[in-house]
């Protein structure tokens, strides 16, 4: 998924319920978070929390936002590198001294859920009304059964701290028209390559590749299938005709020299400068790429959902988010629900804005100019209709060992479109059963 994780935020107050004896310094450990021990206001007596995360922005400005809030309350941030994360934050939360609040990670959850290691939020998002504050999909994918192999149900785990969305940056130098519809994009990637251009720059060397198939995959595919086949649903599968059809449509972008040969061995951060250096007239990523793109081209950069191949509003896409959860031994579970709702405020939607990533309020009152306020402006009817769905490689703990070399297997001719599919079906199979 890309190491992308951004999400918006929006305050709520919510009445006082009941205090609890966990609230306050020296408190003992928390027992799992009970209506009866929800509360949301915290102690006034100095508190002091850690935060264990990977993706920043925007951690670091969230928590220095919490504590202009709440100046009684510290928030001491454990950053751990994003190839690290896993595996770190499965030990960090399994110790006696765990972080009270960790950056969400669906490839932890299989142990951290089950194991009851992070706490069931449903008592805070009742007492909080999470469910009016955030976007319903940014909550649905945070949801999980207790066995943390089906998603999308269950109880609540985490609560996003901004969102991000994919879709197509664009040259306004080298394209003069925005496509509308699918076909009108594929003839723009014709013309550009007539025109002596690179269209597209990609990064198959990481995720860039499967960006690009996740996004043809929105479009072109059902959104029911997919959410069913990401989230584990039983006899799901993604080995469907629409699913052939994304594929073979990169097959065939690939053969007519759309992306260029060298994409196997092009990592992102090289297929982005590569398109801020004018070497390419699209870049399909999402738009935690924009505050640098933003720096590098200025107002010659613009930002549209892939299209539709029927065209019209699209109201699908991938996108992601940074995502918090509370330790079940914290001994401060409504401080640290206090600052998961902090994410829904006016003050943290700025934050997240600024950050480059998109405010989990999607009607805060923003200033949206340039690029950014272009990306606002098309992400908001997505996130509106519930229309933001996860990555491909949420479906399974291994699912981004499948994705990334068989995509490159696609652009090399190595890989078939059945060949390909069948993998990333295997791999879900093996996690989910079938």
């Amino acid at each position: 998924m890309g190491r992308t994780a951004a999400k918006l935020i929006a305050l709520g107050a919510a009445a006082v319920l009941t205090t609890t004896a966990c609230a306050g310094t020296g408190g003992p450990q928390a027992a799992p978070a009970t209506r009866a021990s929800v509360a949301t206001t915290i102690p006034s007596d100095p508190v002091t929390l850690t935060l264990a995360y990977t993706d920043d922005p925007p951690t670091k400005a969230l928590i220095e936002g919490f504590r202009k809030k709440y100046p009684n309350v510290t928030i001491k941030p454990q950053q751990t590198p994003f190839n690290d994360y896993i595996k770190s934050i499965k030990l960090a939360m399994s110790s006696n001294q765990p972080p009270d609040i960790a950056e969400y990670n669906p490839g932890a959850m299989n142990t951290l859920v089950p194991a009851k290691l992070i706490l069931d939020l449903n008592p805070y998002a009742e007492a909080y009304g999470w469910d009016t504050k955030f976007p319903p999909a940014s909550l649905e994918v945070l949801k999980s059964d207790e066995t943390a192999k089906q998603f999308g149900t269950g109880n609540l785990y985490a609560v996003p701290g901004g969102l991000s969305i994919l879709g197509v940056f664009y040259n306004k130098s080298m394209v003069s028209k925005v496509p509308t519809s699918l076909a009108e994009f594929e003839a723009e990637l014709e013309l550009q390559k007539n025109e002596g251009r690179t269209p597209l720059s990609v990064g198959a060397l990481q995720v860039g590749g499967f960006h690009l198939w996740n996004a043809l995959l929105n479009v072109i595919g059902s959104v029911d299938d997919y959410r069913a086949w990401v989230y584990g649903k039983p006899g799901a599968t993604i080995v469907t005709d629409k699913a052939k059809e994304a594929t073979d449509t990169l097959k065939r972008w690939v053969d007519k020299g759309y992306v260029a040969k060298s994409a196997n061995a092009t990592a992102d951060p090289d297929a982005q400068a590569n398109f801020a250096q004018g070497k390419s007239a699209f870049l399909v990523t999402g738009n935690w790429a924009a505050a640098a793109l933003e720096t590098q081209l200025k107002d010659k950069v613009g930002f549209f959902p892939l299209p539709n191949p029927a065209g019209g509003e699209v109201k699908v896409a991938s996108g992601a988010s940074v995502a918090y959860a509370i330790s079940s031994k914290t001994k401060y579970p409504n401080v640290a629900a206090a600052f998961l709702d902090y994410m829904s405020s006016p003050e943290a939607a700025q934050i997240q804005f600024t950050g480059g990533f998109m405010p989990v309020d999607t009607k805060a009152q923003l200033s949206t100019t340039g690029l950014r306020g272009d990306i606002a402006k098309q992400f908001a009817p997505i996130a509106q209709s519930n229309g933001i769905v996860p990555f491909p490689d949420f479906a399974s703990p291994g699912m981004i060992d499948k994705l990334t070399p068989g995509i490159q297997g696609i652009i090399n001719g190595t890989t078939t479109t059945d060949q390909f599919l069948a993998s990333l079906q295997e791999s879900w199979t093996a996690h989910h059963g079938g």
